[in-house]
Protein backbone atom coordinates (compact mmCIF):
# COMPACT_ATOMS: atom_id res chain seq x y z
CA UNK A 1 0.00 0.00 0.00
CA UNK A 2 1.24 3.56 -0.69
CA UNK A 3 1.16 4.66 2.94
CA UNK A 4 3.45 1.75 3.88
CA UNK A 5 6.23 3.16 1.68
CA UNK A 6 6.48 6.48 3.52
CA UNK A 7 5.72 7.80 7.00
CA UNK A 8 3.64 10.88 7.69
CA UNK A 9 6.65 12.67 9.15
CA UNK A 10 8.75 11.88 6.07
CA UNK A 11 5.90 12.99 3.79
CA UNK A 12 5.59 16.32 5.60
CA UNK A 13 9.37 16.82 5.62
CA UNK A 14 9.69 16.25 1.87
CA UNK A 15 6.77 18.53 1.07
CA UNK A 16 8.30 21.21 3.26
CA UNK A 17 11.71 20.75 1.64
CA UNK A 18 10.17 21.05 -1.83
CA UNK A 19 8.94 24.53 -0.99
CA UNK A 20 11.12 27.10 -2.69
CA UNK A 21 12.92 24.66 -5.00
CA UNK A 22 13.54 26.02 -8.49
CA UNK A 23 11.89 23.78 -11.10
CA UNK A 24 12.49 24.51 -14.79
CA UNK A 25 9.64 23.43 -17.07
CA UNK A 26 10.47 23.27 -20.78
CA UNK A 27 7.74 22.43 -23.25
CA UNK A 28 4.62 23.44 -25.10
CA UNK A 29 2.70 26.15 -23.26
CA UNK A 30 -0.92 26.77 -24.19
CA UNK A 31 -3.67 29.21 -23.35
CA UNK A 32 -6.97 27.49 -22.58
CA UNK A 33 -10.09 29.59 -23.18
CA UNK A 34 -13.50 28.55 -21.86
CA UNK A 35 -16.64 30.15 -23.30
CA UNK A 36 -19.65 29.26 -21.17
CA UNK A 37 -23.23 30.10 -21.92
CA UNK A 38 -26.81 28.95 -22.50
CA UNK A 39 -28.48 27.22 -25.42
CA UNK A 40 -32.17 27.85 -26.07
CA UNK A 41 -32.47 27.63 -29.85
CA UNK A 42 -31.04 26.17 -33.04
CA UNK A 43 -29.43 28.44 -35.60
CA UNK A 44 -31.61 29.23 -38.66
CA UNK A 45 -28.41 29.20 -40.73
CA UNK A 46 -27.42 25.59 -39.98
CA UNK A 47 -28.61 22.76 -37.70
CA UNK A 48 -26.35 23.76 -34.83
CA UNK A 49 -27.11 25.16 -31.35
CA UNK A 50 -26.73 28.87 -30.72
CA UNK A 51 -24.71 29.50 -27.56
CA UNK A 52 -25.28 32.83 -25.84
CA UNK A 53 -21.93 33.33 -24.12
CA UNK A 54 -22.23 34.64 -20.56
CA UNK A 55 -18.74 33.91 -19.23
CA UNK A 56 -15.22 33.85 -20.70
CA UNK A 57 -12.36 32.36 -18.68
CA UNK A 58 -8.66 31.97 -19.42
CA UNK A 59 -6.52 29.17 -17.98
CA UNK A 60 -2.94 27.96 -18.26
CA UNK A 61 -2.60 24.81 -20.34
CA UNK A 62 0.06 22.32 -21.40
CA UNK A 63 3.49 23.02 -19.93
CA UNK A 64 2.09 26.22 -18.38
CA UNK A 65 -0.30 24.11 -16.31
CA UNK A 66 2.66 22.05 -15.07
CA UNK A 67 4.29 25.32 -13.98
CA UNK A 68 1.05 26.22 -12.21
CA UNK A 69 1.16 22.91 -10.35
CA UNK A 70 4.75 23.64 -9.32
CA UNK A 71 3.56 26.93 -7.78
CA UNK A 72 0.70 25.18 -5.97
CA UNK A 73 3.06 22.79 -4.19
CA UNK A 74 5.19 25.70 -3.01
CA UNK A 75 8.09 25.50 -5.45
CA UNK A 76 9.29 28.14 -7.92
CA UNK A 77 8.93 27.46 -11.66
CA UNK A 78 10.62 28.92 -14.71
CA UNK A 79 8.65 28.11 -17.85
CA UNK A 80 10.66 27.96 -21.07
CA UNK A 81 8.40 27.86 -24.09
CA UNK A 82 7.49 29.53 -27.39
CA UNK A 83 4.80 32.16 -27.81
CA UNK A 84 3.70 34.35 -30.67
CA UNK A 85 3.44 38.11 -30.87
CA UNK A 86 -0.26 38.09 -30.18
CA UNK A 87 -3.03 38.64 -27.66
CA UNK A 88 -2.83 35.04 -26.47
CA UNK A 89 0.81 35.55 -25.49
CA UNK A 90 -0.16 38.65 -23.51
CA UNK A 91 -2.88 36.67 -21.73
CA UNK A 92 -0.46 33.81 -21.03
CA UNK A 93 2.11 36.15 -19.50
CA UNK A 94 -0.58 37.80 -17.38
CA UNK A 95 -1.81 34.42 -16.15
CA UNK A 96 1.73 33.44 -15.14
CA UNK A 97 2.20 36.72 -13.26
CA UNK A 98 -1.13 36.14 -11.52
CA UNK A 99 0.17 32.93 -9.93
CA UNK A 100 3.51 34.52 -9.04
CA UNK A 101 5.53 32.85 -11.80
CA UNK A 102 7.99 34.55 -14.10
CA UNK A 103 7.46 34.77 -17.85
CA UNK A 104 11.13 35.52 -18.56
CA UNK A 105 11.65 32.14 -20.20
CA UNK A 106 9.03 32.69 -22.91
CA UNK A 107 10.62 33.10 -26.34
CA UNK A 108 8.76 34.96 -29.10
CA UNK A 109 8.64 33.08 -32.39
CA UNK A 110 7.02 33.58 -35.77
CA UNK A 111 3.90 31.53 -35.11
CA UNK A 112 0.74 32.00 -33.05
CA UNK A 113 0.61 31.14 -29.38
CA UNK A 114 -1.17 27.79 -29.03
CA UNK A 115 -4.74 28.54 -27.95
CA UNK A 116 -7.49 26.00 -27.33
CA UNK A 117 -11.03 27.37 -27.01
CA UNK A 118 -13.83 25.27 -25.57
CA UNK A 119 -17.51 26.18 -25.88
CA UNK A 120 -19.52 24.83 -22.94
CA UNK A 121 -23.23 24.91 -22.19
CA UNK A 122 -25.05 23.14 -19.35
CA UNK A 123 -21.78 21.50 -18.27
CA UNK A 124 -21.47 19.92 -21.71
CA UNK A 125 -18.60 20.73 -24.06
CA UNK A 126 -20.16 21.46 -27.45
CA UNK A 127 -17.08 22.37 -29.45
CA UNK A 128 -13.34 22.90 -29.21
CA UNK A 129 -11.31 24.80 -31.74
CA UNK A 130 -7.51 24.98 -31.74
CA UNK A 131 -5.39 27.83 -33.04
CA UNK A 132 -1.86 26.55 -33.44
CA UNK A 133 1.08 25.72 -35.64
CA UNK A 134 2.65 22.50 -34.43
CA UNK A 135 5.59 21.73 -36.68
CA UNK A 136 9.00 21.54 -35.05
CA UNK A 137 10.64 24.90 -34.34
CA UNK A 138 13.90 25.26 -36.30
CA UNK A 139 16.62 27.73 -37.29
CA UNK A 140 17.43 30.78 -35.22
CA UNK A 141 14.24 30.36 -33.16
CA UNK A 142 15.16 26.90 -31.86
CA UNK A 143 18.64 28.18 -30.98
CA UNK A 144 17.06 30.95 -28.90
CA UNK A 145 14.86 28.38 -27.16
CA UNK A 146 17.87 26.19 -26.39
CA UNK A 147 19.77 29.21 -25.05
CA UNK A 148 16.84 30.16 -22.79
CA UNK A 149 16.64 26.59 -21.53
CA UNK A 150 20.33 26.39 -20.61
CA UNK A 151 20.18 29.79 -18.89
CA UNK A 152 17.20 28.73 -16.76
CA UNK A 153 18.74 25.38 -15.81
CA UNK A 154 21.88 27.13 -14.50
CA UNK A 155 20.07 27.73 -11.17
CA UNK A 156 17.57 24.86 -11.27
CA UNK A 157 16.98 22.11 -8.70
CA UNK A 158 15.06 19.91 -11.17
CA UNK A 159 14.11 19.86 -14.84
CA UNK A 160 10.79 18.93 -16.43
CA UNK A 161 10.50 18.28 -20.17
CA UNK A 162 6.79 18.52 -21.01
CA UNK A 163 5.96 17.49 -24.58
CA UNK A 164 2.62 18.11 -26.29
CA UNK A 165 3.86 17.71 -29.88
CA UNK A 166 3.65 21.45 -30.58
CA UNK A 167 7.26 21.88 -31.66
CA UNK A 168 9.10 23.34 -28.65
CA UNK A 169 10.95 20.16 -27.70
CA UNK A 170 13.05 19.96 -30.84
CA UNK A 171 16.16 17.71 -30.72
CA UNK A 172 18.50 20.66 -30.07
CA UNK A 173 16.43 21.86 -27.10
CA UNK A 174 16.20 18.36 -25.62
CA UNK A 175 19.93 17.68 -26.02
CA UNK A 176 21.09 21.03 -24.61
CA UNK A 177 18.64 20.86 -21.70
CA UNK A 178 19.60 17.32 -20.68
CA UNK A 179 23.31 18.17 -20.98
CA UNK A 180 22.85 21.22 -18.74
CA UNK A 181 20.84 19.25 -16.17
CA UNK A 182 23.48 16.52 -16.01
CA UNK A 183 26.20 19.09 -15.45
CA UNK A 184 24.25 20.33 -12.43
CA UNK A 185 23.44 16.81 -11.25
CA UNK A 186 19.71 17.51 -11.00
CA UNK A 187 16.78 15.13 -11.70
CA UNK A 188 15.08 15.19 -15.10
CA UNK A 189 11.41 14.23 -15.41
CA UNK A 190 10.01 13.68 -18.92
CA UNK A 191 6.35 13.65 -19.91
CA UNK A 192 6.63 12.41 -23.53
CA UNK A 193 4.47 12.30 -26.63
CA UNK A 194 4.93 10.19 -29.76
CA UNK A 195 6.95 12.57 -31.94
CA UNK A 196 10.10 12.58 -29.79
CA UNK A 197 9.34 9.51 -27.69
CA UNK A 198 12.82 8.00 -28.07
CA UNK A 199 14.78 11.26 -27.79
CA UNK A 200 15.04 11.54 -23.99
CA UNK A 201 17.93 9.25 -23.15
CA UNK A 202 19.70 10.00 -19.83
CA UNK A 203 16.48 11.28 -18.22
CA UNK A 204 15.82 10.36 -14.60
CA UNK A 205 12.13 9.52 -14.89
CA UNK A 206 10.34 8.84 -18.16
CA UNK A 207 6.59 9.17 -17.47
CA UNK A 208 4.21 8.09 -20.25
CA UNK A 209 0.70 6.86 -19.71
CA UNK A 210 -0.41 3.44 -20.91
CA UNK A 211 -1.82 4.67 -24.24
CA UNK A 212 1.37 6.60 -25.05
CA UNK A 213 3.60 3.64 -24.24
CA UNK A 214 1.53 1.20 -26.29
CA UNK A 215 1.31 3.62 -29.20
CA UNK A 216 5.10 4.02 -29.31
CA UNK A 217 6.16 0.45 -28.59
CA UNK A 218 3.34 -1.72 -29.89
CA UNK A 219 3.13 -5.35 -28.68
CA UNK A 220 6.34 -5.07 -26.64
CA UNK A 221 4.58 -2.66 -24.26
CA UNK A 222 3.07 -5.32 -22.00
CA UNK A 223 2.24 -3.29 -18.91
CA UNK A 224 1.55 -6.43 -16.86
CA UNK A 225 4.95 -7.98 -17.58
CA UNK A 226 7.64 -6.78 -15.17
CA UNK A 227 10.46 -8.04 -17.38
CA UNK A 228 9.05 -6.20 -20.41
CA UNK A 229 8.88 -2.89 -18.52
CA UNK A 230 12.40 -3.32 -17.14
CA UNK A 231 13.63 -4.00 -20.67
CA UNK A 232 12.08 -0.71 -21.82
CA UNK A 233 14.16 1.17 -19.24
CA UNK A 234 17.30 -0.04 -20.97
CA UNK A 235 15.84 0.54 -24.42
CA UNK A 236 14.86 4.11 -23.62
CA UNK A 237 18.20 4.69 -21.85
CA UNK A 238 16.60 6.30 -18.80
CA UNK A 239 17.03 5.73 -15.06
CA UNK A 240 13.41 4.80 -14.49
CA UNK A 241 10.14 4.28 -16.32
CA UNK A 242 7.08 5.49 -14.41
CA UNK A 243 3.93 4.34 -16.17
CA UNK A 244 0.64 5.93 -15.13
CA UNK A 245 -2.24 3.45 -15.36
CA UNK A 246 -5.33 5.43 -14.39
CA UNK A 247 -7.47 3.49 -11.92
CA UNK A 248 -4.66 0.93 -11.61
CA UNK A 249 -2.23 3.48 -10.21
CA UNK A 250 1.42 3.40 -11.31
CA UNK A 251 4.11 0.94 -12.34
CA UNK A 252 7.76 1.89 -11.76
CA UNK A 253 10.67 0.09 -13.39
CA UNK A 254 14.14 1.20 -12.26
CA UNK A 255 17.37 0.47 -14.15
CA UNK A 256 19.29 -2.29 -12.34
CA UNK A 257 16.29 -3.56 -10.36
CA UNK A 258 14.88 -7.07 -10.81
CA UNK A 259 11.23 -6.25 -10.17
CA UNK A 260 8.76 -3.58 -11.21
CA UNK A 261 7.20 -1.67 -8.31
CA UNK A 262 3.44 -1.13 -8.47
CA UNK A 263 1.59 1.57 -6.54
CA UNK A 264 -2.23 1.35 -6.44
CA UNK A 265 -4.31 4.48 -6.86
CA UNK A 266 -5.41 6.38 -3.76
CA UNK A 267 -8.26 8.25 -5.47
CA UNK A 268 -11.49 8.14 -3.44
CA UNK A 269 -13.64 9.62 -6.18
CA UNK A 270 -12.81 10.22 -9.83
CA UNK A 271 -14.62 13.30 -11.09
CA UNK A 272 -12.32 14.44 -13.89
CA UNK A 273 -8.93 13.02 -14.96
CA UNK A 274 -7.94 16.13 -16.95
CA UNK A 275 -4.67 17.55 -15.60
CA UNK A 276 -3.80 14.61 -13.34
CA UNK A 277 -0.67 13.88 -15.37
CA UNK A 278 0.53 17.47 -14.96
CA UNK A 279 0.11 17.19 -11.19
CA UNK A 280 2.09 13.94 -11.10
CA UNK A 281 4.90 15.45 -13.17
CA UNK A 282 5.20 18.56 -10.99
CA UNK A 283 5.24 16.59 -7.74
CA UNK A 284 7.73 14.03 -9.04
CA UNK A 285 10.24 16.72 -9.98
CA UNK A 286 9.84 18.77 -6.81
CA UNK A 287 10.04 15.81 -4.43
CA UNK A 288 13.08 14.39 -6.23
CA UNK A 289 14.70 17.81 -5.88
CA UNK A 290 13.85 17.85 -2.17
CA UNK A 291 14.81 14.25 -1.37
CA UNK A 292 17.79 11.93 -1.47
CA UNK A 293 17.96 11.33 -5.22
CA UNK A 294 21.38 11.82 -6.77
CA UNK A 295 22.89 10.84 -10.10
CA UNK A 296 25.84 9.25 -8.32
CA UNK A 297 23.93 7.49 -5.55
CA UNK A 298 23.70 3.75 -5.11
CA UNK A 299 20.87 1.80 -6.74
CA UNK A 300 19.15 1.38 -3.36
CA UNK A 301 19.29 5.11 -2.61
CA UNK A 302 18.06 6.11 -6.07
CA UNK A 303 15.24 3.55 -6.00
CA UNK A 304 14.09 4.62 -2.53
CA UNK A 305 14.04 8.28 -3.58
CA UNK A 306 12.11 7.51 -6.77
CA UNK A 307 9.54 5.45 -4.88
CA UNK A 308 9.06 8.19 -2.29
CA UNK A 309 8.49 10.76 -5.04
CA UNK A 310 6.11 8.43 -6.87
CA UNK A 311 4.06 7.69 -3.75
CA UNK A 312 3.65 11.40 -3.00
CA UNK A 313 2.79 12.17 -6.62
CA UNK A 314 0.25 9.34 -6.52
CA UNK A 315 -1.49 10.88 -3.51
CA UNK A 316 -1.51 14.26 -5.28
CA UNK A 317 -3.06 12.69 -8.39
CA UNK A 318 -5.71 11.04 -6.24
CA UNK A 319 -6.71 14.49 -4.98
CA UNK A 320 -6.60 16.12 -8.43
CA UNK A 321 -8.98 13.66 -10.11
CA UNK A 322 -11.62 14.53 -7.52
CA UNK A 323 -11.71 18.10 -8.85
CA UNK A 324 -13.22 19.57 -12.00
CA UNK A 325 -10.93 20.35 -14.93
CA UNK A 326 -7.18 20.86 -14.80
CA UNK A 327 -6.82 21.65 -11.09
CA UNK A 328 -3.85 22.06 -8.77
CA UNK A 329 -3.12 20.33 -5.47
CA UNK A 330 -1.63 21.95 -2.37
CA UNK A 331 0.69 20.09 0.06
CA UNK A 332 -1.94 20.26 2.82
CA UNK A 333 -4.33 18.34 0.55
CA UNK A 334 -1.72 15.64 0.00
CA UNK A 335 -1.21 15.25 3.75
CA UNK A 336 -4.98 15.09 4.26
CA UNK A 337 -5.25 12.40 1.58
CA UNK A 338 -2.46 10.43 3.30
CA UNK A 339 -4.30 10.70 6.63
CA UNK A 340 -7.57 9.47 5.11
CA UNK A 341 -5.79 6.58 3.44
CA UNK A 342 -4.05 5.62 6.67
CA UNK A 343 -7.30 5.70 8.65
CA UNK A 344 -8.84 3.18 6.25
CA UNK A 345 -6.16 0.57 7.02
Amino acid sequence: MPSELISRDRLAALLNAASGKHIVVIGDAMLDVYLRGEVDRVSPEAPVPVVRVTDRRMALGGAANVAQNVVALGARPTLVSAVGRDEAATELRAALRAIGATSDGLVEVDRPTTRKTRVVARAQQLLRFDEEVDHEIVGAEVKRLAKAAVAAIATADALILEDYNKGVLAPLVIERAIDAAHKRGIPIVVDPKYRSFFAFGRATVFKPNRRELESALGPSANVDDDAALLAQVDGLEVDALLLTLGERGMAIAVRGEQVTHRIPTTAREVYDVVGAGDTVTAYLAAILAAGDWTQTGTLAVRTAALLEAAVIANFAAGVEVGKSGAATVAPAEVIAAFDRHTEKR
